[in-house]
């Protein structure tokens, strides 16, 4: 019988001590195990066992799976990456005690066996780690995506004003990105609420860079390919000077007026 098979028959039979062993080693984890089953619903010592059981039998697949289940449910969670560092290398540093102790029991058994498991052992180990680490950040980053998308359509109101007439106010800066946000939005309302005219005011628009201008005009394009009118109000001069340095012409595309209250008086009588 080789070292994997006789550690793994160790977990097995062992568990308690393997469980005190690993408690030893994660000297700051061990405290906040009950905090992390509560808030988590995660059983770090159950997790562990299985952990070192796909490690020590090389299940490489099924070690990649229970990684990436569990990068996601510590990410769902908002989980200390500490503690789940200082976790792993518990285990580790406990495999490496079994390992260590199973070889002099058992000192029958080849030495190149030996050193073979232990290598096993932490390619396994930061397999895990990688697989985790990937599976958590992919989590992070999709969910930062899209409180992004509702932050960025919550910051494209669209406002009608009457069956026919809507306003769209725009402030702070617009890159591309909110650009293309901006276009999303726009386009779906006018076909879903039937707008006939947009009014958007850029009044508090502090900056637009000159690929975000291009895109805005792609924009007022779509606008009247949709079949409505649009009206710029509020421009400042350090947007129209930015417009016509790069050449973008909007006569053909949108009315322009002063002011969003002038506007509105001209079109509704208030």
């Amino acid at each position: 019988m080789g070292y994997n098979c006789y550690i793994e028959e160790y977990i097995i039979n062992n568990k308690d001590e393997f469980k005190t062993t690993l408690l030893s080693e994660a000297v700051q984890v061990a405290p906040n195990i009950n905090d992390i089953l509560q808030k988590g619903n995660i059983d770090l010592p159950k997790n562990a066992e299985k952990i070192a059981r796909y490690v020590v039998t090389n299940n490489k697949k099924e070690l990649s799976s229970f990684a990436e289940v569990e990068g996601i449910a510590w990410a769902s969670n908002s989980l200390t990456l500490a503690f789940k560092l200082e976790w792993i290398h518990a285990i580790r540093r406990t495999l490496w005690h079994f390992l260590h102790k199973l070889y002099y029991d058992k000192s029958v058994q080849p030495l190149d066996d030996f050193f073979k498991l232990e290598q096993m052992i932490n390619d396994g180990i930061d397999e895990f780690l990688n697989t985790f680490f990937i599976a958590y950040s992919k989590y992070k980053d999709n969910l930062i995506l899209s409180q992004r998308k509702l932050v960025e359509h919550l910051s494209v109101p669209i406002i009608p004003v009457s069956p026919a007439v809507a306003v769209l106010p725009l402030i702070g800066t617009s890159d591309t990105y909110r650009m293309k946000i901006i276009e999303e939005k726009v386009l779906n309302e006018i076909s879903m609420k039937r707008i006939q005219t947009l009014i958007i005011d850029l009044s508090g628009i502090s900056d637009m860079d000159e690929v975000a201008v291009a895109y805005f005009e792609k924009i007022l394009i779509g606008v009247n390919m949709m079949g409505a009118r649009s009206i710029l109000t509020g421009l400042r001069p350090e947007l129209v000077r930015k417009m016509v340095n790069i050449g973008i012409n909007l006569d053909r595309q949108t009315e322009t007026k002063g002011t969003l209250q002038q506007t509105l008086s001209e079109l509704l009588g208030v």
